[in-house]
């Protein structure tokens, strides 16, 4: 019994609670692709892989409650990708995300 007890003790730490995204992508017939990532200690991460023709420049937004929101923005080549963080100062509870994109002639 003690095994037992010992062993689900060791295995509670690794169980992790990752906080929700709601994304609103505006991206204005760019082809970019949007994930996003909880990388712990309250910090988001959103990942931007550009697929199109041409080149594009993104604002990505990050809220989370009654912080002020963060502003990154990214120059996006054609096929590469870029990762935006932002890290907020109070406990994440849940992620708004908000995309804007438009090429670049």
């Amino acid at each position: 019994m003690r095994k037992y007890i010992t062993l689900v003790a060791l295995l509670l730490p690794l169980t992790a609670l990752a906080f929700p995204f709601a994304v609103d992508e505006q991206l204005n017939g760019v082809q970019i692709a949007v994930d996003t990532q909880d990388l712990g200690d309250n910090t988001a991460s959103v990942n931007l892989t550009n697929y199109g023709k041409q080149a594009a420049l993104c604002t990505v937004r990050f809220r989370n409650g009654p912080e002020s929101p963060r502003t990154r923005k990214a120059r996006i080549a054609v096929g590469e990708t870029a990762h935006l963080t932002a890290r907020m100062h109070t406990q994440v509870i849940k992620m708004r995300v908000k995309v804007e994109c438009k090429t670049i002639n």
